[in-house]
Order: C-alpha cells, then structure tokens, then sequence
C-alpha cells in the first residue's frame, strides 16, 4: 500500500520541485514558464469540462425543442413549387383540438411541397401555438450536432491557449536571452582577453 500511495503523491512532488524546488540552474523565467504550464493545463481542463457541458445543454435543448412539436398531416391547396423561384404553397391543417388552420407552408417547413399536386397530404410539424415549423432533426443529428460542438469548442480552448503558451514562451525566452547577454556582456571580457 505505501509503494502505491508514494507513486500515487510523485506526480505532484515532481510538479512542485518543478514549480518551487531550489535548484541553481533553474531561474525565474524557468519558474514563470512552469506555472504558465500549470496554468494553462487547468485552464484548458475546465474548458473542457465546459464544452462537454455545453454539449449536453444543446442535446438537452434540442430534444426539449423537438418534444414540443407535433407532426400533422397537411392538405395542399394549390400545386406545390416546381421551381426555385416559387418557394411556398397554400396548405390547411387540422389543430389538436380540431380546429382548422390554414396558412403557407414553405419549402422549409415543409420539404414535401416541391412538386405535389393539390390536394396532396404532406407532414408539417407545428410548434405550440399551431404554426409550421422546420422539422426536427433526428436523433443521430442531434447527438452529432451537439458532439461537434463539444469538440469544436475543446479544440478553439486547445488553439487558444495553445496561443497564450507561444506568446507566454517567446516573451519569457526574450527575457532569458537579455539575461545571458547582459551576463555574457560582464564576463565575456574576463574569458576573451589576453594576458
């Protein structure tokens, strides 16, 4: 049990002789890189956790959306479009309580108008209020969707603070460079001249 609770603790020991252990060679700007590094990984462990939440509430939403609409079959009026130009047909539907509705549908709302003749059913999903409304996506789109997002959003956090680390990092070794040419300035005179 100990060998596997020291093992366990090494990872952190090492991080914090890294961080804060006395060691002649490492100079501050080698301590300013590592807790930039620290920060960062936190940084991009919480976007993370962010994005996976973000994806689940656009599943959450996207399902909740797609709950409240029902599907009713609607009876065209007039032809459907035929061409791109004409984009929409008058249609009549039936409410939930029986009532008649009638209304445009649209080539979004309804993507079974373009050419059907009058008097043909087409599905229409309606929101609440009974107007037409796009159709849902399916199940897999949404999982797809909301998956996408989730990586989309871990990736731009990876990109940006993948940024930050690069801008961190060069400025830090501008600094360590001026550091050693100063140093370099005042000894360099000692090792070069001749006696």
């Amino acid at each position: 049990m100990r060998g596997s609770a020291r093992r366990a603790g090494r990872p952190l020991g090492r991080l914090r002789r890294l961080l804060f252990g006395r060691n002649e060679l490492r100079r501050p700007a080698d301590r300013a890189e590592g807790a930039v590094v620290v920060a960062l990984a936190a940084a991009f462990l919480a976007a993370a956790v962010a994005s996976v939440c973000f994806a689940w509430h656009l599943y959450q939403s996207e399902r909740t959306a797609a709950a409240r609409m029902r599907p009713v079959a609607a009876i065209l009026s007039q032809p459907g479009p035929v061409t791109a130009v004409s984009i929409s047909a008058v249609a009549r539907w039936r409410l939930a309580n029986g009532t008649e509705r009638s209304g445009i549908l649209t080539t979004v709302t309804a993507p079974a108008i373009n050419n059907a003749p009058p008097g043909a059913s087409v599905q229409v999903w309606l929101d609440r209020s009974g107007e037409p409304e796009a159709p849902p996506p399916g199940p897999g789109v949404t999982i797809l969707t909301a998956l996408f997002a989730g990586f989309g959003a871990t990736a731009g956090a990876a990109l940006v603070l993948g940024l930050c680390y690069r801008l961190c990092r060069t400025a830090l070794d501008r600094h360590r460079l001026a550091r050693w040419e100063s140093a370099w300035a005042a000894i360099g005179p000692c090792w070069t001249s001749r006696h």
